[in-house]
């Protein structure tokens, strides 16, 4: 009989995908068929899966922990915002429409329907499903046709425990206060608590533990140590992604863009050793460095602008008077074209706009999204490059015939004629330790091979390892319940 457990949050951000991450890896290793689900995700860091659908960042990282391939019923229904006040949705791996916040109520009760229905259809190979919540049911304001919290629970008569954080402190009212505000029905599907992100000695907060218990009639599972190795995993969030700077080394900086998208091209160099990653917000300029690497954008002709108003292009054209190398992925690599068209006004008003010019490459947005994984060469080294492909639009120009991958005899991206400016739409690429070691020497850094998916899963392994010495992991798993058909 499969069973199912499900971890809310007492607010955003604390910690919830981690902790799926490593509750997936610790049961798995008991020997059971664990599957992770999240009803309902908002990130613009998708993962492809391998019949060509969208899912969040996180859900990937968790069907690795499960050692399984990710699928579109992990993450039925996707949000990708677009602007402040509308998003993308994704439901069972494809895009359904783009829609204002405040229409996406009318949505929902077709949505939970996607919901149950990948549930149902992923317990069907499941001993137990490992839910993901989505910010915090303490949001009542929300609850009404609520798909990512209460509302699915209920609708899947699925136990729940609460994770609160207590490295941002009041994690005592964080949690109790939940418990106030939630109706007499959720607070009494919440069954435990466990508090997480605790820096120090863990039996100092044993009153806080008891106060918790007292006050909600929840059991305690525990108390979290914080994770020194979370930076070592894949982040789906942007404010995850620490700058990694190191005395001496090879200096890569990002500009960080108001949309930015599939970043996870930054994680194995943000964990690179013999590399100095940093992450550049709006108001600070380029700094001077080895490699500036545009990232991928949700609206690219929006961040465009938004990189113009923070001085960057003046500084990138400086960095390449320099000599100084530049990558763009996806968007990063349409803003680097002479011009990007938006005819059908996919994002935004229709129109065409100049790009930075540092690649002769024009990009027009087409309505039709490219989702794919892709196996392609790396023409200087011939070293294998594996990665995805999620974007709109085409991009043609005399310097795709410098083209610097190869994918089943043809080209791929595009280059200056120095070879010290490229762009491709392939993300991922650096996940590969031989193509990412060619591609940097080739740039003039020294010492930057290392095993980058052999220590994501040693990360998950001592993760695993980390919840089940301070968690009881017996009880968690005592209070799954049965999925009901």
């Amino acid at each position: 009989m499969t069973r199912a457990i499900m971890v809310q949050g007492a607010g955003s951000n604390v910690g919830k995908s981690m902790l799926v991450a490593g509750l997936c890896r610790h049961f798995a290793q008991r020997g059971l068929r664990v599957r992770p689900f999240k009803p309902q995700n908002m990130s613009n860091n998708a993962a492809v899966t391998a019949d060509g659908g969208e899912i969040g960042r996180a859900q990937a990282l968790q069907a690795m922990a499960c050692g399984v391939e990710p699928m579109i019923d992990m993450n039925p229904v996707l949000l990708k915002p677009e602007t402040d006040t509308g998003s993308q949705v994704i439901v069972q791996g494809k895009r359904l429409a783009t829609v204002r916040a405040r229409d996406y109520a009318r949505l929902k009760p077709q949505l939970l329907g996607a919901c149950i229905e990948s549930y149902r259809r992923l317990a069907g190979g499941a001993d137990l499903i490992i839910i993901e919540g989505a910010g915090s049911p303490a949001e009542i304001n929300l609850r009404a046709g609520d798909i990512a919290n209460m509302g699915f629970a209920e609708a899947a008569d699925v136990p729940v425990v609460l994770a609160g954080d207590i490295d941002r402190g009041g994690v005592i009212a964080q949690l109790v206060g939940t418990h106030a505000v939630l109706s007499p029905a959720d607070a009494g599907r919440i069954k435990a608590f466990l508090v997480n992100k605790f820096r120090g000695d863990v039996t100092l907060f044993d009153d806080g533990m008891t106060e918790i218990a007292d006050r909600t009639g929840w059991a305690p599972l525990g108390v979290v140590p914080w994770f020194d190795q979370a930076s070592r995993l894949p982040a789906e969030d942007i404010l995850d992604i620490r700058s990694a700077r190191r005395d001496g080394g090879f200096r890569i900086a990002v500009p960080r863009l108001n949309r930015i998208a599939n970043f996870d091209d930054l994680d194995p160099l943000s964990n690179d050793p013999g590399l100095s990653v940093e992450i550049v917000k709006a108001g600070d300029p380029l700094p001077v460095c080895d490699l500036v690497l545009i990232p991928g954008s949700k609206t690219t002709i929006a961040d465009l602008e938004a990189f113009r108003a923070a001085g960057w292009d003046i500084d990138l054209a400086a960095h390449v008077r320099r000599g100084g190398h530049v990558l763009g992925i996806c968007g990063g690599y349409q803003m680097l074209g002479r011009s990007i068209a938006d005819p059908l006004g996919l994002e935004g008003p229709a129109r065409t706009v100049p790009g930075l010019g540092h690649l002769d490459v024009e990009t027009t947005m087409a309505p039709t999204k490219h989702l794919a994984r892709v196996a392609a060469r790396d023409i200087a080294s011939g070293t294998p490059v594996r990665g995805y492909e999620i974007h709109l639009g085409e991009t043609a120009g005399p310097d795709t015939a410098h083209a610097w991958l190869s994918r089943d005899g043809h080209a791929v991206g595009a280059a200056s004629a120095d070879g010290r400016v490229r762009g491709c739409y392939l993300h991922g690429l650096f996940n590969g330790d031989a193509f990412r070691a060619a591609y940097l020497a080739r740039l003039g850094a020294q010492g930057t091979a290392f095993d980058y998916g052999a220590g994501v899963e040693a990360t998950l392994d001592t993760l695993a390892d980390h919840l089940a010495g301070c968690l009881d992991l017996d009880a968690l798993h005592a209070l799954a319940g049965p999925v009901r058909a």
